[in-house]
This record gives structure tokens, C-alpha cells and sequence, in this order.
């Protein structure tokens, strides 16, 4: 078990974890029945959040697509691509009151796990510059900088420039 899991009280019990307070929290796949709630995450979390439309394309080209549920309720998702031997981590999301409890990195694991399953060698994603707190869990998480896409991130003002991160599985 990680150093982060302890802090944060997550006992690990395959792809279910209880979180301090008792509550299972559970990992599955993300199915069209869940596309309303998994919106309303993306919107709580994200000023400038996917569309329904994108969500239901990566589930239909198969991307593997997975939610953090907890009894009755969505309060998180994750969406990765793989091919030609690599993975691509496209959205990481957390209900902004679910967020810093190890969840997030929860969710990163789980996927980079499906991802070597796939026999990815190297895990690729794109992080806001401004956004701090997903940069230094990815860095955590053992990926680095490799470069930068210009003006890839809408924003308040014009765009925002995205951080290219990569790490070996």
C-alpha cells in the first residue's frame, strides 16, 4: 500500500477502497446510464468541462472509461486511451467535495494497472500549467514534463498552455 493510501485511510480490496469514515468507495466501468451524473461532476470540477458528446464517443470507440462510485452516487471518473503501445490519460475528475483524499491517485493507479495489462510501455497527459495540485500528483505518480502544447486549454482570458507529461510503465 502506498504512503498516500495510509494518510488518507484507504485500505485497498481489489478495486473497491474504504475511505476513512467507513464508506466504500468502488472503480467500475463507466456505462451510457451514467453519462448524466458523470456531466454533473464534470461540470462541478471543471470550468470548461467535456461534453456529453465527448464522453459518449470515448465509449463508443471503446477508451476505457471508469467511475469512482460510491453507494448511490458517481463522484468521479477517469478516461484513457491505449494504442500502439502507449496509454493516454484524457480526463481525471473528482467532485470538487470528494477531491484530496486520495482518490485522484487512486484513480491514476488503476488505470496505468489496465493500461500495462494492454502492454502500454509509456503513459502520456496533458495538465492545465495553472493547475498545480494535478501537476504535483502526476509528478508524484512518477511522470515528467517532456514538453508543452501551446494555447491548448480554453480559459477566462484567450487559451491556456498544456504541460506534456510522461512516465514508463
Amino acid at each position: 500500500m502506498s504512503q498516500t493510501s495510509k494518510a488518507f485511510g484507504i485500505v485497498h480490496a481489489g478495486s473497491r477502497a474504504a475511505v476513512t469514515g467507513s464508506r466504500l468507495f468502488h472503480l467500475r466501468r463507466m456505462q451510457e446510464q451514467d453519462l448524466k451524473t458523470v456531466m454533473a461532476v464534470e461540470h462541478a470540477a471543471y470550468e470548461f468541462p467535456w461534453t456529453e458528446g465527448i464522453f459518449r464517443d470515448c465509449l463508443r470507440v471503446g477508451y476505457d472509461c471508469r467511475v469512482i462510485e460510491i453507494p448511490n452516487n458517481i463522484i468521479g471518473h477517469g478516461v484513457m486511451s491505449v494504442a500502439a503501445g502507449e496509454c493516454h490519460l484524457l480526463n481525471i475528475c473528482v467532485h470538487p467535495l470528494y477531491q484530496r483524499r486520495g482518490l485522484g491517485r487512486q484513480l491514476v493507479e488503476h488505470l496505468l494497472e489496465l493500461a500495462r495489462r494492454k502492454k502500454a510501455h509509456t503513459a502520456l497527459l496533458e495538465v492545465r500549467r495553472s493547475h498545480k495540485i494535478a501537476y504535483q500528483l502526476y509528478t508524484h505518480l512518477g511522470f515528467n514534463e517532456i514538453g508543452a502544447r501551446k494555447n491548448y486549454y480554453p480559459a477566462r482570458r484567450g487559451r491556456e498552455d498544456a504541460l506534456i507529461l510522461a512516465r514508463e510503465l
